[in-house]
């Protein structure tokens, strides 16, 4: 699958990977979560709303929390573990698919502005059509632009917080709209400021937020140099696929092609006739260790450098390596615990057949089916290795 480069003024032919998460018509009854999301589990909605502007996003927020009723704003419903219960609140979607180039020129680049409910992938493909250089490695994603920065969605060496300079808000606390710079983000591996305050008081300023935390994201804001070729690839795995070293640059298409044919092969592309693509994804975060636990591992397990995306105060600067850090691989993990791809413990949720990190809706399974599997695969490497691994959906 690539994205044909148009001539400088024109618009370009935009040919991108599906997302076939559905979206409910205006017309049809109130959705169940399992219409909603990429894992097709999850119960009825009590109040179901679609919004078509940032005011009527914020609004509805502001409403549900006036009235004292729990928010989930969703998006592309790909990392989502949802209750078979049902969610008894208030499910608000962003129907905007809208990217704005506000400037652009060879010295500075492209400042481009994408409201959160524009889909991913599309955008990644209209990035390189445009000569947007910095997320052509995170093709084949699923989900919404919103959704990126909360996650600092990344996938072969590429992090999204490399392109973002600011996030639009809106701030359930002070109930007004909120910018947050790169600075004030505080991205790091899998999170950011804003997904902190599901998790941290402190960060949710004097309490704790969820399903949705204290800042809804309104539009992104990314910075891009200009070019054709991809970023330096990082990846060694995507290197060796292009025929390069790593740490040199290829045409972004075929970073894109390479990209998707890598996630196919482990069914990381959605797809209706893909049963292993019924999946929230990656499951699970690498785990960050301690340099010296780390040292206990079998000498077979991979260990990487760990990053500080929070020391970066500029669009493209390389984060700093931590000291004592050492970021190994769940998917090896979980291998090596005696899980075998497709491993099953009812035949309803399964190990996906392709790729043991990610936890597949195997056959009709419910969201306590893919919880069970989880706390058993988490359980079995603890058990194995004395690691903990940490889900990275959000388990509603």
């Amino acid at each position: 699958m690539t994205c044909s480069v148009p001539e400088r003024g024109e618009r370009p032919h935009l040919e991108s990977v599906p997302a076939w998460a559905p979206r409910a018509p205006r017309t049809a009854a109130t959705p169940q979560l399992k219409d909603l999301t990429t894992l097709r589990v999850g119960g009825p909605i009590t109040t179901y709303v679609e919004v078509e502007t940032a005011d009527d996003l914020a609004d509805a927020v502001r409403a549900a929390d006036d009235d004292g009723a729990p928010v989930l704003v969703l998006g592309g419903g790909s990392n989502l573990v949802a209750p078979d219960e049902g969610f008894d609140g208030v499910v608000v979607r962003d129907m905007r698919q809208e990217i704005t180039l506000e400037s652009e020129d060879g010295c500075g680049g492209a400042a481009v502005r994408v409201s959160a409910g524009q889909p991913w992938d599309p955008f990644v493909c209209e990035a390189i059509a445009n000569g947007w250089m910095g997320v052509e490695a995170l093709s084949g994603i699923p989900g919404t632009v919103g959704a990126s920065p909360v996650q600092n969605v990344g996938a072969y060496g590429q992090e999204v917080s490399g392109v973002i300079s600011a996030v639009r808000t809106y701030d359930r606390l002070t109930r007004s709209r909120v910018l947050l710079t790169l600075s004030e983000l505080g991205f790091g591996y899998r999170t950011s400021a804003l997904k902190r305050t599901l998790s941290d008081a402190e960060a949710g300023g004097g309490r704790l937020w969820g399903p949705t935390g204290r800042y809804v994201v309104l539009d992104v804001s990314f910075q891009f140099r200009l070019a054709t070729l991809s970023e330096p690839v990082r990846y060694g795995e995507l290197a060796r696929r292009l025929g390069i070293e790593v740490g040199e640059r290829a045409p972004s298409t075929e970073v894109r092609a390479a990209v998707l044919d890598l996630r196919r092969g482990k069914g990381m592309v959605l797809d209706e006739e893909d049963r292993d693509s019924y999946s929230a994804g990656s499951f699970f975060t690498n785990p960050v260790l301690e340099a010296e636990h780390a040292e206990t591992l079998p000498d077979g397990a991979p260990r990487y450098p760990v990053t500080d995306p929070t020391k970066v105060t500029n669009i493209g600067q390389e984060p700093p390596v931590v000291p004592g850090l050492v970021k190994t691989s769940a998917a090896w993990l979980i291998n090596h615990a005696g899980f075998e791809r497709g491993f099953t413990l009812n035949g309803r949720a399964a190990l996906s057949s392709k790729h043991a990190l990610a936890l597949t809706n195997h056959d009709g399974a419910s969201g306590a089916d893919i919880r069970e599997l989880a706390s058993h695969v988490a359980d079995g490497v603890r058990d194995a290795f004395g690691v903990e691994l940490v889900p990275e959906p959000v388990l509603l």
